[in-house]
């Protein structure tokens, strides 16, 4: 029977192996990039660089782009994805803006420019210190998150701090949580340090929420968007052709439903 504590010494490596990584592999911040220099950021008329004091004495780079109407609608802030950086949300902050919101982006700690160390702890506190000065500058008193893969579970751990005033929810290609994914890799959800448990908060949302997700996802399979969708009676999914990375919001299809779900452009 000595292939027993073999086999034991080997799942324990294995568990040893994947704590230690795990943070690398949520968050592969060396993907996204160095990101923009600070002259081609300065060539982006429509962007107000911010750089945000944090609690502990961190400071994190965002970026407030606003919209031309007056008043605004209000602010969406945009949420991007774990190998993505603020930089790579401009289309999208700018399709926000035409329909009459201001935006904010929040970078993440690790990412860009912004230094540090990225975590779920640090990083929903961090976002919801930009919306409170994005808020300042703009007087919008409402905000609709809007979070894109990693960025949907940030955003839905936001809504849980903002609720007070969140105005709605956007969740692109979302999964029920990052602990969902521990079985794939052969450990129990309780060893994942970052769970970000979306699907603990969507049921006690009382504001309208927008799924969208790829039919042909491989990464966050389709059904981790339509098990969220099942769980508030508010919240609406719209599947759209592609894949994880396919760039979603360059189709006309999601611009429609937010249209339909938050009004349409001004």
């Amino acid at each position: 029977m000595i292939w027993i504590p073999i086999a034991v010494g080997l799942y324990l490596a294995w568990c040893a192996f994947l704590w230690s990584m795990q943070a690398r592999m949520l968050y592969p911040a060396a993907m996204a990039g160095p990101g923009l220099p600070n002259a081609a950021i300065a060539a982006e008329r429509d962007v107000e660089r911010v750089w945000i004091e944090q609690d502990d004495g961190a400071r994190t780079e965002a970026w407030l782009v606003r919209t031309g109407s007056v008043p605004s609608r209000g602010l969406v802030c945009f949420l991007h994805g774990n190998a993505e950086l603020i930089d790579d949300a401009l289309f999208e902050a700018r399709e926000w803006t035409r329909r009459g919101f201001d935006v904010v982006l929040p970078e993440y700690r690790g990412y860009g420019r912004t230094p540090g160390t990225p975590s779920q702890a640090r990083i929903v506190p961090d976002v919801v210190r930009a919306i409170g000065e994005a808020s300042e500058r703009t007087g919008a008193n409402r905000v609709i998150l809007h979070g894109r893969s990693l960025g949907s579970g940030v955003a839905a751990q936001v809504a849980v701090e903002v609720e007070d005033r969140l105005a709605g929810l956007v969740l692109e290609s979302p999964f029920r949580s990052v602990a969902a994914f521990a079985w794939r890799f052969g450990v129990p959800p309780a060893f994942v340090r970052d769970p970000y448990r979306t699907d603990r908060v969507l049921p006690s949302l009382a504001v309208p929420i927008l799924i969208l997700h790829a039919t042909d996802d491989e990464i966050v399979p389709v059904a981790d968007g339509r098990v969220l969708a099942g769980l508030n009676p508010r919240a609406r999914l719209v599947e759209l052709e592609g894949s994880h990375n396919s760039g979603l919001s360059r189709q006309a299809g999601y611009w429609t439903a937010i249209d339909e779900v938050f009004g349409p452009e001004s």
